[in-house]
């Protein structure tokens, strides 16, 4: 059942996805790597809004606060969120129990047109990085290893510890694919 959210009452604006295709494209064409960061400080910055968001949409559908919500039910009612919101859809899941996984096979940040040689949904990883930490009650980082911008058939995020993310990274920078690198930090 699809909700709406009041934009303006959540201190949100729509923005159509070929808007924020061109804005990244823009921020690449002219900063090259440091778009990533440009961006993903941009989605950090709005993750306190977006969490507030969510809050109050739960609250509009009789829930509690999405803390106190149990697993199936935050993963049911962030991706109908996250679909009204116009973002996509979401499935929750977990990695070999080290890290969480946020797949989305339709995530509006990415530009399968673009066919990128590495994932870009560098928004959303810094907005995931200040939603989801307010969940965990601390910092979390957010990778993204698949991306429908770079042709793979969906978004994939990794969301965990700054130490795991870290070294799941950096194992990734020597060319180990991101399974078998968050197995080898994971246990």
């Amino acid at each position: 059942m699809a909700h709406t959210i009041d934009l303006a009452n959540h201190q949100m604006v729509g923005l159509t996805r070929a808007s924020l295709a061109a804005l990244r494209a823009a921020l690449v064409r002219d900063a090259g790597p440091a778009a990533a960061t440009y961006l993903q400080e941009a989605g950090y910055a709005g993750g306190e809004a977006l969490f507030a968001s969510f809050s109050a949409w739960l609250s509009d559908q009789g829930e509690g606060a999405p803390e106190d919500l149990d697993v199936q039910a935050f993963e049911r009612h962030a991706s109908e969120y996250f679909r009204d919101a116009g973002w996509g859809t979401l499935a929750i899941g977990t990695l070999r129990e080290a890290v969480a996984t946020l797949d989305s096979p339709d995530w509006g940040e990415a530009d399968p047109a673009s066919a990128l040689d590495h994932p870009a949904c560098h928004l959303t990883t810094g907005m995931f990085a200040d939603f989801f930490g307010r969940i965990a009650d601390h910092p979390v980082a957010v990778l993204e290893v698949e991306c429908r911008s770079a042709g793979d058939s969906r978004c994939r995020f990794l969301i965990g510890s700054a130490d795991i993310m870290g070294q799941v990274y950096d194992e990734m920078g020597r060319g180990t694919a991101y399974p078998a690198a968050v197995a080898e930090v994971g246990g």
